[in-house]
């Protein structure tokens, strides 16, 4: 194709009718549309990891179901050959759609406050009531009651507790009477109000408002036509969903709904093909493959579409890690630290590896629950897209990996920044490390680095790349030697024909110390010790140190294989 006839690739676009009208980029998701009238319930909940398309989804069916729909946004597309459907549903129904995304607030009022003024937004969309026929001016004072802007801060909207609990029952009711027919309520993000409530300690009077709130929109509502929710995780009707019994549940487990989340191998394979990219297939399968929901494999589309941008810029860009850029990583720092010891830990090290283990998921919990335990820690793990399942599960028991080389390079990385954090704490052995390492003494460090090594969740995963390896021993040695403030410590520093892993300036005593690391292929560590030595002196990674006009510079290589190390040394004086 011409490459100035190419659709631009948007990234993190959620609006189905900007992509569609801009002429942007899009892979066909509109079947899902047919599937979920096919088996609609009266509510049906979508869980899947952030960044799968939940969003884009959820505005791709308000497009379709809403009053004043254009046919020509799904020209071509998948659902427009389902005539008697599209004759029947497209265009049809008044829709209520919020995204409870920014509700993430740090305490309860803050977060309650933005409730309102997502809801007064969405009711402000329907204004028209105020004039209709249809209505009463009693119904009209109701919907006044939705849109009151408080005027000390007009980006909030302030409504009272009994007005917002009954908002969108009240909000559907006036838009079926005054249109005479039922509309479709659409939440997505439903548990992200619930998720921040959990962390900031608010969480009691977070489930009270949400459970208020869609106990009368979802379970008592005569004016519903249907709702679709999309989340994260599934929490438990106990929570929120209390007597709510008309809920369909769609996780990461289910087959039906599985390829409409996420890119398909063929979605991927298509969009490759379309910008002459297919060269990276293998790459980007490596790297953002791998996740499995009910029975399909997918790709994290947020990553493709990224690297894909990425690449029509420029060819040799190397693969990233985009996905956990756009958000925090405090789950995977959560499961290492409550995984430091025992069983759990060799678990931890068995998915580094690569391997896969067996473990019973709970399909729904609290967010009081999620961290309480390691076994709920794999259910949220899995929810979020940190693990996939393995083959079929039997009954509630997955086999749980993770899913590709992006979030086993983010888990590599955690380890290394959660045992740093740990190295910093043992003041004793660090001064002692340090002494040692001055002082030439390369047994000793070797004894104090190995006596940590073995507390450490070990990285020999032989899929993993060797600098990934290198770099993990690296940053542990990194954070033993942040214990020395009145050490100059540089990382890679450029010197002599390349880069050192460490080099280290002892003013006061006009010592240089370099230390250069080395994965081992086998136990032969003493090869490899050599083999660093032998790297510090064809680099001439000394010549920064003698330009300080340093005398004394103390050369070590340092291998390491599983959870052994060698240290050997050389001196120049």
């Amino acid at each position: 194709m011409d490459r100035a006839r190419r659709k631009e690739i948007l990234v993190g676009a959620e609006d189905f009718v900007k992509i569609r009208t801009g002429d942007y980029y899009y892979v066909d998701k509109t079947g899902f549309i047919r599937d979920l009238l096919q088996k609609k319930g009266e509510v049906t909940l979508f869980t899947r990891p952030r960044r799968f398309g939940k969003s884009l989804n959820m505005s791709m069916l308000k497009a379709f179901f809403e009053y004043g729909c254009s046919p020509q946004l799904f020209e071509g597309l998948e659902i427009a050959r389902e005539t008697e459907l599209c004759g029947r549903y497209m265009g049809r129904f008044p829709v209520i759609s919020i995204s409870l995304k920014s509700a993430e607030e740090k305490d309860f009022s803050s977060a309650r406050s933005q409730m309102c003024t997502i809801i007064g937004n969405e009711a402000l969309r329907f204004q028209f009531l105020l004039q209709s026929s249809r209505l009463t001016e009693c119904e009209k004072a109701l919907y006044c009651q939705l849109i009151t802007v408080d005027r000390e801060n007009k980006e909030m909207f302030s409504i009272a507790d009994a007005v917002l609990n009954a908002s969108l029952q009240t909000l559907s009711s006036l838009l079926h009477k005054h249109y005479g027919q039922k509309p479709i309520i659409l939440i997505d993000e439903y548990d992200v109000p619930l998720a921040k409530a959990s962390e900031h300690g608010y969480y009691d009077q977070m489930v009270f408002l949400i459970r208020n709130l869609f106990g009368q929109a979802l379970k008592s509502n005569t004016s519903l036509e249907f709702a679709v929710l999309t989340g994260c995780l599934r929490i438990s009707k106990e929570s929120i969903f209390t007597g709510l019994n008309n809920i369909v549940t769609y996780s990461v487990a289910d087959v039906e709904f599985s390829s409409y989340f996420g890119f398909t191998e063929g979605e991927v394979h298509g969009l490759l093909g379309e910008y002459e990219l297919s060269s990276h297939e293998q790459e980007l399968k490596d790297w953002y493959d791998g996740y499995r929901f009910g029975n399909t494999e997918v790709y994290c589309p947020w990553d493709v579409l990224c690297h894909c941008k990425k690449l029509c810029a420029d060819p040799e860009a190397e693969p990233e890690d985009y996905w956990i850029n756009t958000s925090g990583n405090d789950i995977i720092r959560t499961f290492i630290q409550i995984s430091r010891g025992g069983h759990a830990k060799y678990e931890m090290e068995q998915l580094l590896a690569g391997e896969a283990i067996a473990k019973e998921i709970r399909q729904d919990l609290t967010y009081r629950d999620l961290y309480d335990s390691m076994d709920n820690m794999w259910s949220v793990l899995l929810a979020t897209g940190y693990l996939t399942s393995r083959g079929k599960a039997e009954r509630n028991r997955f086999c749980l990996a993770i899913p590709n080389r992006e979030i086993q390079e983010i888990f590599v990385r955690q380890v290394t920044e959660h045992f740093q954090e740990a190295a910093q704490k043992d003041g004793a052995a660090m001064e002692a490390f340090c002494t040692a390492l001055q002082e030439g003494n390369a047994a000793e460090a070797e004894r104090i680095f190995q006596g940590f090594l073995r507390k450490a969740i070990s990285i020999h995963d032989y899929s993993i790349r060797n600098s990934l390896k290198e770099n993990f021993y690296h940053g542990i040695l990194l954070g033993f030697l942040s214990f020395k403030e009145d050490w100059i410590v540089s990382s890679n520093r450029e010197t002599g024909e390349g880069y050192s892993d460490i080099i280290i300036e002892i003013e006061e005593e006009n010592i240089g110390i370099i230390l250069e690391v080395k994965y081992s292929q086998s136990e032969d560590l003493e090869a490899a010790c050599q083999e660093a030595l032998g790297q510090i002196e064809q680099m001439r990674y000394d010549e920064f140190l003698r330009d300080q006009g340093i005398q004394t510079i103390l050369k070590y290589g340092i291998a390491c294989w599983k959870k052994r190390c060698k240290v050997v040394m050389e001196k120049e004086d």
